[in-house]
């Protein structure tokens, strides 16, 4: 966005120091050893480019989502890793997968759509931005075709154009059944375990697989409700532990009601992202959004929410005034404020860098243990 931010980004400096001897005769012993493969030995102290490094972000339509993701300025879901998005039926998750894709065109990168579900709607993905002209869509049935199909791509991508984007969304993880399970009767049970077992076989490939390419892998998945828990959280999700531990990122979506208009049609719904895991940036966060099913996420309706919440528009009646960084005050009803924002870029990017210095987490002090609260309330798996 060119936003000229007030607070400082945090990036990893590069120290001039002299490494360990010793450490450094380690790694140089080990690297030749390895010789055959990659490189496995390294210095974190930003001299060399890592495994570890996230080499891009991919915005998820939403930029306080961003922001609770990434904790930096334009930041989103991380390239090279693994996002999980999971929530109960009709929370958002496909809608928020379809805006990543999106986001993944603007970008350059290839978008490929793994459907397991066979109930992608065209005209949706068409109306939040997706150019079905580029789109790359695979229906599949089973996990073992979506991770041989994730293995094939991955492979051509690095075979071809290695520094090409490409965001693969398996839509839903939930639904894919497996190769024995299709085959067998209905009265047959206890497949959830043959399909745990390959799926954590498949991640722990994948993982390295995509880990050293411009790939974004993202799941949908469904919650499923633990049986007799009295304590601690109630939900668990399809498909084994695997995903949930190799995801560097997981999002948990709930619909938080529904947006109607005066004649009490439904023209969207409220939804709240709980960031559940995050090597990103701190866990444990979350931001509510609006989600309309004419036009995908309300990204600049949640800046106006997070402006009100620190009280940094007046409000006086339907009409609210906002103050820019010149002095000027721009007066406006919430049905204009998204023309406001997208038709004024300085005022676009002044109102972006107060959302980045109020969403961003910074450390800065430090507490003690009668500044902190504890709880029993437990979130993830």
């Amino acid at each position: 966005m060119g936003v000229e931010l007030s607070i400082p980004i945090q990036t990893r400096s590069i120290r001039m120091s002299v490494n360990d001897v010793l450490a450094k005769s380690l790694a140089d012993s080990l690297n030749k050893k390895f010789k055959d493969t990659n490189k496995v030995a390294y210095f974190l102290d930003g001299s060399d480019t890592t495994p570890t490094d996230i080499k891009e972000f991919i915005s998820t339509g939403s930029s306080t989502l961003d922001l609770a993701i990434s904790n930096k300025p334009n930041g989103g879901i991380a390239v090279g890793r693994i996002t999980e998005i999971n929530g109960l039926e009709s929370s958002g998750k496909s809608l928020l997968g379809a805006h990543i894709l999106a986001e993944t065109q603007k970008k350059g990168g290839v978008a490929v759509y793994i459907d397991t579900e066979t109930s992608v709607s065209q005209e949706f993905l068409e109306v939040i931005g997706v150019d079905m002209n580029k789109m790359l869509y695979l229906h599949l049935e089973t996990v073992e075709d979506i991770f041989e199909a994730i293995d094939e791509i991955v492979t051509k991508v690095r075979e071809s154009d290695k520094d090409r984007l490409v965001t693969i969304m398996v839509d839903s993880l939930a639904a894919a059944s497996t190769k024995v399970e299709m085959e067998s009767d209905f009265e047959k049970d206890g497949w959830a375990t043959a399909k745990a077992i390959i799926i954590s076989k498949a991640m722990r490939k994948i993982t390295q697989m995509i880990g050293r390419q411009k790939i974004a892998l993202v799941f949908t998945n469904q919650l499923r409700q633990k049986l007799g828990v009295m304590f601690g959280d109630p939900w668990t999700t399809s498909g084994g532990k695997a995903l949930p531990f190799h995801a560097s990122t997981r999002i948990r979506l709930k619909n938080m009601g529904q947006i109607k208009d005066t004649a009490k049609n439904v023209l969207g719904m409220k939804c709240r992202a709980q960031i559940v895991k995050n090597r990103l940036g701190p866990p444990l966060r979350h931001t509510d959004y609006d989600m309309y099913f004419d036009r995908g996420i309300d990204n600049y309706g949640a800046w106006l929410t997070v402006l009100k919440e620190h009280k940094l528009v007046k409000s006086g009646g339907a009409w609210y005034t906002l103050t820019d960084q010149n002095g000027k005050d721009h007066k406006f009803l919430s049905k204009d404020w998204e023309e406001l924002i997208a038709s004024n870029d300085e005022l676009k990017d002044y109102v972006y860098g107060i959302i980045c210095d109020k969403v961003i987490l910074q450390y800065k002090d430090k507490l003690g243990i009668d500044d902190v609260e504890f709880t029993d309330e437990v979130i993830g798996d």
